[in-house]
């Protein structure tokens, strides 16, 4: 049985509360969920939220068994408080302290996978920290130098060959290099979800993939030469698609994954058709990641009305995805 490293994210986000409410969850039996975080933070939501969960602290994985009332919590730091429903810089330093222990304990080999509830990119940067996200502060504590970032919402799975940057910088980032490794990323996301053969279809940038150069000439020169070495390499990938159909396409089960431009050309989507069950998974490093489609929700964190769904759906994703090379 699989132990999952499972961070709570921002304290004063939904995460703690999403946590609580989907652990107790039956379709959870296949794994060992071990929460890393904060004592205080976690006794406030399971009392708050009403939960039937107990709360053991332990001081290694190893202590950890299937106990399905039983939260296991693996701490990596106590705040003395913390923020709620907004921002925060303390919170924005602790969300890294939880994420660090998840992945030493990953790279050791003491759990299985990792599972990251939401954080605040404007904790992180009160904090002082760089990173833009998860998916870059993972590549960076796993030493990852080639990654993306696939989501998962089904019917629809894609990868971004772009992720956080303005709509303005990605035709400049838009290189076959850069096109030609998440092709080969998204054949790898394929193999870790157990799809054999499995049918790639990547997406133009520009209306109608350009229509011949007409509209653009990324397609030309920088996409198709992408595609075309990657048939070389023996992945079964087709494009570049029209964006406003190849969605459709994939809708209705005639692709497997959709390689993305950008971020919101895969998200918005995945998102329209998912959005309660969406999972976000860093394909490339050299452990399992997952986490929910969803951000912090200050609005509604810490009320009582956060659906755990997208939770559940990252903790089960986390059970069925394998490492492959």
């Amino acid at each position: 049985m699989k132990k999952i490293a499972v961070t709570i994210g921002d304290p004063g986000g939904i995460g703690p509360e999403v946590l609580v409410k989907a652990l107790p969850d039956p379709g959870l039996r296949g794994c060992v969920p071990i929460v890393i975080g904060d004592l205080r933070v976690m006794q406030e939501a399971v009392e708050r939220f009403r939960s039937p969960l107990r709360i053991a602290v332990i001081e290694s994985a190893d202590e950890a068994r299937p106990a399905p009332e039983t939260l296991w919590l693996l701490e990596a730091g106590t705040l003395p408080a913390y923020a709620r429903n907004r921002p925060d810089a303390e919170n924005g330093a602790a969300c890294v302290r939880y994420i660090r222990r998840a992945v030493a304990l990953a790279l050791d080999g003491a759990v299985d996978a990792v599972v990251t509830a939401p954080v605040s990119k404007e904790s992180l940067k009160l904090a002082g920290l760089h990173w833009p996200g998860h998916t870059e502060m993972l590549a960076e504590l796993t030493g990852t130098k080639r990654y993306a970032m696939m989501l998962v919402g089904e019917p629809l799975k894609v990868v971004l060959v772009t992720i956080h940057t303005a709509l303005k910088n990605v035709p400049g980032l838009i290189t076959k290099g850069r096109v030609l490794e998440t092709i080969r990323l998204a054949a790898k996301a394929c193999a870790m979800l157990g799809i054999e053969n499995p049918r790639i279809a990547v997406a133009g940038l520009n209306p109608h993939a350009g229509e011949s150069g007409i509209f653009g000439d990324e397609e030309r020169v920088e996409i198709m030469p992408a595609i075309d070495e990657a048939h070389k390499q023996g992945i079964s990938v087709e494009g570049p698609s029209p964006p406003d159909t190849v969605f459709f396409r994939a809708y209705h089960g005639a692709v497997d994954m959709v390689v993305c431009m950008y971020h919101d050309q895969g998200l918005i989507p995945l998102k329209m058709l998912a959005f309660e069950k969406g999972v976000n998974v860093t394909v490339g490093l050299p452990i399992i990641r997952t986490s929910p489609d969803h951000g912090t929700a200050y609005d509604i964190a810490w009320k009582g009305i956060g659906n755990p769904s997208s939770m559940i759906e990252a903790i089960n994703m986390a059970i069925r995805l394998r490492l492959v090379e």
